[in-house]
C-alpha cells in the first residue's frame, strides 16, 4: 500500500511539472512581448510577428549588416519563417523581419539556454520545532528560472510492514523573501519525517528533487553565544570560560544540548579539547602569562543531528603569579641583572639574621656511597639454601647415572653382544616392580661386587 501511495505521489509530481512546464513556456509569462527562447544546439524556428501567412519576407539583424537571403528563410513551413539549426551562443539577439512591399515589419528576441536540471536541495534544523530547506542549480540555463517548493509529512496508515506513507495534502513551503533560495516549514514535529519537493523551472520546462528528510537527522544547532574568558585570580595556569545557548533555540528547552570546548594558546596551532558539563568550564593547563584562543560548539544532548558550527574566538589571559608575604599579596620580584653574587650573599645572609633559629632537618644526599653494603642475611636461611642445593645435586647424578645404565644395556641389545654373566640379570625381574626397581638394582650391583670380592680375598 506504500509503495502505491509513494509511486502515485511521484505520478501527481511529474504531471504538475508537465502542467508547468506547458503553462510557462509562454514567451510572455517570462520576460517582454517579442522575446523567443530556445535550447543551445537545437533547431529553432522565429515567426515574423504581424505577417499574413504566405507573404514572403527578409530577414536581418539589428546589429548586423549582413541580410539573410529571401531562400533561407523559404527554408522554414512558411514564407514568414525563419530556420536556425544548431544554434550556438553567436545566434543570440535581435532579429528584424520585413515584408517585401515594405510595408510590415516586426522583431524577434532569441535568448538560448539549457533545460531545468533537478536542483541541490538541503534541510537543517536550528531547532527542534522549525527546519529550513535552501537549493541551488546543478547547472546554470541561461534562462528565467523560477523554483517551486512544497512539502509533505509522512504518516503511518497501519499497512502490514507498517512503511509511512505520504499525506493526503502538499503544503507550500514559502521562501522567507521573493526571489530567496530558502523556505522554512515551522510547527514541524521532532519525531516526523517529511518529503521536500523543489521544481525548477523554466521557459524550456521543468525538473523536480524530492528529499526525505527527518528531524532526527538535519539537527544543527546554531552555535553558542555570548562566550566569555576570564582569568582566575592567584591561579596562573586558569581560565574561567562562559557561554550562553543560542537565541534560536527555546528558552526552556524539552531537549538539552551538550558542547565541546577548544582552546589553544597564541603561536600555537593544535587545539585542545574538553566537553564540559555546563555552561561553564575552568581551564586547568593554561600557559602562563600567554593568551588563549577559545571557541565552543553544541549538539543536541541525546547525539541526534550533528555538531553545531564552531562559535566566534574569545580571548583571555591568566592571571600574574602572586606570592603571599604576611597580610598583603604582591606579585613575585625577581633581583636585577647586574647584581653580583657577594651582594646577593649579604643579602641572603641578612635575612637569615633576622628569622628565628629552628632545627633544620639534613636534606638526603644524591650523591652515590661508596661504602659496601653490609650482608645481613640469616645464617638459618644460608643453611636451608646450602643444604636444598646439596639435595638436588645428589638427585641430578643419580638421574644421569640411571640415564647411563640405560644408555648402556639398549647399546649393548643393539650390537648383538651378550650381556655377562650375572650383571645387570635382576634387571628383567626389577621391570615388573614399579616404584622399586632402581633401589633393587643398585643392591643387587653392591651384593656381586661384595660376593666378587670376597672369593678373590679367599684364593
Amino acid at each position: 500500500m506504500s509503495n502505491g501511495c509513494s509511486g502515485l505521489g511521484r505520478v501527481l509530481v511529474t504531471v504538475a511539472a508537465a502542467l508547468v512546464s506547458v503553462s510557462t513556456t509562454d514567451s510572455e509569462s517570462w520576460g517582454p512581448p517579442g522575446v523567443q527562447y530556445g535550447q543551445l544546439g537545437e533547431t529553432i524556428v522565429l515567426l515574423c510577428p504581424g505577417v499574413a501567412p504566405g507573404t514572403l519576407v527578409s530577414w536581418h539583424r539589428a546589429e548586423g549588416h549582413a541580410l539573410l537571403e529571401t531562400s533561407r528563410s523559404e527554408l522554414g513551413l512558411g514564407q514568414q519563417e525563419l530556420v536556425l539549426e544548431r544554434v550556438d551562443s553567436q545566434d543570440e539577439g535581435t532579429y528584424i523581419c520585413q515584408s517585401q512591399d515594405g510595408d510590415t515589419r516586426g522583431s524577434v528576441t532569441l535568448q538560448l539556454g539549457h533545460p531545468p536540471s533537478r536542483p541541490m536541495v538541503s534541510c537543517r534544523a536550528s531547532d527542534y520545532e522549525n527546519f529550513s530547506c535552501s537549493w541551488s542549480p546543478s547547472r546554470v540555463s541561461g534562462l528565467p528560472t523560477r523554483y517551486i517548493t512544497s512539502y509533505r509529512k509522512k504518516i503511518i496508515l497501519g499497512t502490514e510492514r507498517g512503511r509511512p506513507a505520504l499525506s493526503a495534502e502538499p503544503r507550500p513551503c514559502l521562501p522567507e523573501l521573493p526571489g530567496a533560495t530558502r523556505c522554512v516549514v515551522h510547527g514541524s514535529e521532532f519525531w516526523s519525517q517529511y518529503r521536500i519537493n523543489v521544481t525548477e523551472v523554466n521557459p524550456l520546462g521543468a525538473s523536480a528533487r524530492l528529499l526525505d528528510v527527518s528531524m532526527q537527522s538535519i539537527l544543527r544547532p546554531d552555535p553558542p553565544q555570548g562566550l566569555r574568558v576570564e582569568p582566575v585570580p592567584g591561579a596562573p595556569r586558569r581560565l574561567l570560560v562562559r557561554w550562553a545557548y543560542p537565541n534560536s533555540w527555546p528558552l526552556q528547552p524539552h531537549f538539552l544540548l551538550k558542547f565541546r570546548l577548544q582552546y589553544r594558546p597564541v603561536r600555537h596551532l593544535t587545539w585542545s579539547m574538553v566537553e564540559p558539563s555546563g555552561l561553564e568550564e575552568v581551564i586547568t593547563d593554561a600557559v602562563a602569562g600567554l593568551p588563549h584562543a577559545v571557541r565552543v560548539s553544541a549538539r543536541d544532548f541525546l547525539d541526534a543531528g550533528t555538531w553545531s558550527d564552531w562559535s566566534e574566538e574569545a580571548w583571555g589571559t591568566p592571571s600574574p603569579v602572586l606570592v603571599t608575604s604576611g597580610p598583603s599579596t604582591r606579585p613575585i620580584e625577581r633581583p636585577a641583572e647586574t647584581e653580583t653574587q657577594t651582594q646577593v650573599h649579604t643579602k641572603v645572609q641578612a635575612q637569615t639574621e633576622m628569622k628565628p633559629e629552628r632545627h633544620v632537618l639534613p636534606e638526603p644526599s644524591l650523591q652515590p656511597d661508596s661504602q659496601p653494603l653490609m650482608d645481613h642475611r640469616d645464617p638459618l636461611e644460608q643453611v636451608a639454601v646450602v643444604t636444598s642445593l646439596g639435595v638436588f645435586s645428589f638427585v641430578g647424578l643419580a638421574a644421569g647415572a640411571l640415564v647411563l645404565l640405560l644408555w648402556l644395556r639398549l647399546r649393548g641389545n643393539r650390537k648383538g653382544a651378550a650381556p655377562k654373566p650375572g650383571f645387570l640379570a635382576p634387571m628383567v625381574q626389577v621391570k615388573t616392580m614399579p616404584g622399586f626397581g632402581h633401589l633393587y638394582l643398585r643392591i643387587q650391583i653392591i651384593r656381586r661386587k661384595t660376593i666378587f670380592s670376597l672369593k678373590k680375598f679367599t684364593l
